[in-house]
């Protein structure tokens, strides 16, 4: 079957109804949070750059906050290792974060930087560390220990300035420096709420959480239950009733985080659409959910 010609008028159309979004995000910042299956299937993987570095050409300040939990599982296997995991976080103890270190701030990070610059971007890889970017202490969940795993207490924006006023994509690996009592310790921060804080001190004019479901269901068993859009307090009532249950809980965590913390809106979108990036954001009907 061939594919469906598209003409030159829609062609048109699709330029000018991006049109408005781009004059409005021109010279705004927008942290993305890439993760999930569009970090492993390459022609997912390859619209996502494609996406950055448009947003980037036409004047957008892109900051990639990226995850990388499949490689490191690799990793950990490859080198006999077993994985542990305590309420739904990596358990992390010295071994496991030399591993996460070396995955995370080494290959991962380095790959998306090839990646962006291949495509035509200027893109700089940084991780936690790099200029005390992320500072954080040993995160006790519950009352459980999680071993290296942090929770980010601050942002340096001072290297993200740096690189956004350069042009550059800022590519951040989410390892974070420990202070106080963990002090000089590296320590493995979940990406998710690492672009929320990193979105909060840029004072970033949107969160982009990009993910494997379609956004907020309604109805998990319906995918074309999709909620588009939702004020923080229809989001509690959402909660309250169940409907935002399991792992979508801590993601709008993050969106809660980010808008309370004075970013403009928060988007949860399905990574497994290709260009999902572009259709949320430059397009009247989007593709996934907004809260604000």
């Amino acid at each position: 079957m061939s594919a469906p010609v598209i003409t030159n008028k829609v062609r048109a159309e699709v330029l000018v109804q991006a049109l408005p979004y781009i004059q409005e995000f021109m010279g705004k910042t927008i942290v993305v949070k890439y993760g999930g299956n569009a970090m492993i299937n390459e022609d997912l993987k390859a619209a996502v750059i494609q996406d950055l570095v448009l947003m980037s050409c036409v004047g957008v300040r892109v900051v990639l906050v990226h995850g990388g939990g499949p490689e490191i599982e690799s990793m950990l296997k490859r080198v006999g290792l077993e994985s542990r995991f305590v309420a739904g976080l990596r358990y992390t103890d010295d071994a496991t974060m030399e591993i996460v270190q070396m995955v995370l701030c080494g290959k991962v990070n380095k790959d998306i930087v090839a990646l962006l610059q291949v495509a035509g971007g200027k893109a700089l890889g940084l991780c936690g560390l790099d200029g005390g970017m992320l500072s954080g202490e040993r995160l006790r969940k519950d009352g459980v220990d999680l071993g290296l795993v942090g929770d980010v207490k601050s942002v340096n924006v001072a290297p993200l300035l740096d690189a956004l006023e350069k042009g550059y994509v800022p590519v951040v690996s989410t390892v974070a420096l420990g202070v106080g009592p963990d002090a000089g310790l590296s320590l493995n921060v979940n990406a998710d709420t690492a672009a929320a804080k990193i979105a909060v001190a840029l004072g970033a004019e949107k969160l982009v959480l990009m993910t494997d479901v379609r956004g907020i269901l309604r109805d998990v068993a319906d995918p074309d239950s999709l909620i588009k859009k939702a004020s923080l307090s229809e989001l509690d009532v959402l909660v309250a009733d169940g409907i935002v249950s399991k792992g979508m809980i801590p993601k709008t965590e993050c969106c809660r985080v980010a808008l309370e913390g004075g970013v403009k809106k928060a988007h949860i979108i399905d990574g497994r659409i290709p260009h999902s990036i572009l259709v949320e954001l430059f397009t009247d009907e989007g593709v996934g959910t907004m809260i604000e």
